[in-house]
C-alpha cells in the first residue's frame, strides 16, 4: 500500500486552483481561433478577438481570466492501493482550496447555507468533491472551477425511453436556446445520458473535462455530438449572446447504462472560461 501525505494533496490542490484561474487549455485557445475564422458577425469577431487577448494577458500576468473564479469542483481518481496519511482526503482537498483561493487572490463565492443563511464562507470551501476508486497506486486530481452563470443554465430531465434520440436532441437544443447569452457563450455543452437522476448530471459535468474537439468513442454518439453542435450554432445566439454563428465551441456526450423504464438526460453548460487543471501524484 503506497502512502500519500494529506499535505501533498493540499499543496497540489492549492496550486491547481491558482493555475486553473489564469491559464486556459491550449485546446480552448485553438477553439477560439477556429471560431474566429468561422464567425461572420463583426461584433462576434470582435468579441472572440478580445477573448483570445484576455487569455494571453491572464496567462502572462497570472491574473484570473474571469472575475467569477467559480465553485471549486474537484475530481479525484483514487488508486485502490493508495492510503492517505496525516489527515483525510476530504479535509486535504478543502484545505487546498482554502489556501489556493487565498494565495491566488481569487474571489470567494460560496455561501454556507443555500436558502436561509446565505453567508459567504470566506475561503470558497467546501469544495464539491467527486471520488472514483480506480486500479493502481496513484491519485489523479482535477480542479475545475465552475462559474455560477453557466451552472445556472444546467438542467436534468427524466425522459421516457420512447422519446429516443429526437427527445434528447430537442431537450439539449431547447436548454441552450433558453439559456441565450446568460452562460457567456461561446459555450461548451456537456451532456450526460443514462444512469440515474444524479448519475447523468455527474456525467454531464465530467464531459466538460474532455479536450475540445475530441469525440465520443462510440460512432453513434460522436455523430450526435457533431449534429448537436451544428444545430446549436444555427440558433444565432453568438459570442456573448450578441448574435453570430458561434454559440458553442463543442458538445461532449458521456453515457451510462440505465433502467429499462428510464432515459435520464442532463445538460451542464460551461462558459467560454473552460478552466480545469490536473496532476497525478
Amino acid at each position: 500500500m503506497r502512502e500519500v501525505p494529506a499535505e501533498r494533496i493540499s499543496s497540489e490542490v492549492a496550486r491547481l486552483c491558482i493555475e486553473a484561474s489564469y491559464e486556459l487549455g491550449e485546446d480552448v485557445i485553438q477553439a477560439f481561433q477556429q471560431a474566429l475564422e468561422k464567425e461572420e458577425s463583426p461584433v462576434g469577431k470582435a468579441i472572440l478577438e478580445r477573448l483570445i487577448e484576455n487569455a494571453r494577458i491572464a496567462a502572462q500576468g497570472e491574473y484570473p481570466y474571469c472575475q467569477d473564479t467559480g465553485f471549486a469542483v474537484v475530481f479525484v481518481e483514487l488508486g485502490q492501493e493508495v492510503q492517505v496519511v496525516g489527515g483525510n482526503l476530504v479535509d486535504a482537498v478543502n484545505e487546498g482550496v482554502r489556501r489556493g483561493y487565498a494565495e491566488g487572490y481569487l474571489r470567494k463565492s460560496i455561501v454556507n447555507d443555500p436558502l436561509f443563511r446565505r453567508i459567504n464562507t470566506g475561503d470558497n470551501t467546501p469544495a464539491v468533491i467527486w471520488t472514483e476508486i480506480v486500479p493502481g497506486d496513484k491519485i489523479r486530481l482535477t480542479v475545475a472551477p465552475k462559474g455560477g452563470g453557466s451552472e445556472n443554465m444546467s438542467e436534468v430531465r427524466m425522459l421516457k425511453p420512447a422519446d429516443g434520440v429526437e427527445g434528447v436532441r430537442r431537450f439539449v437544443i431547447e436548454r441552450v436556446s433558453r439559456s441565450g447569452g446568460d452562460p457567456c457563450p461561446p459555450i461548451i455543452v456537456g451532456v450526460g445520458i443514462g444512469g440515474t437522476f444524479e448519475k447523468c448530471a455527474w456525467l454531464a459535468k465530467k464531459a466538460l473535462l474532455r479536450e475540445v474537439g475530441s469525440r465520443n468513442p462510440d460512432p453513434d454518439y460522436a455523430q450526435l455530438e457533431l449534429e448537436l453542435l451544428e444545430e446549436i450554432n444555427k440558433l444565432g445566439i453568438g459570442p456573448q449572446g450578441l448574435g453570430g454563428r458561434v454559440t458553442a465551441l463543442d458538445v461532449h456526450i458521456e453515457t451510462f447504462p440505465c433502467h429499462i423504464a428510464s432515459l435520464p438526460v442532463a445538460v451542464n453548460i460551461q462558459c467560454h472560461a473552460a478552466r480545469h487543471k490536473s496532476v497525478t501524484i
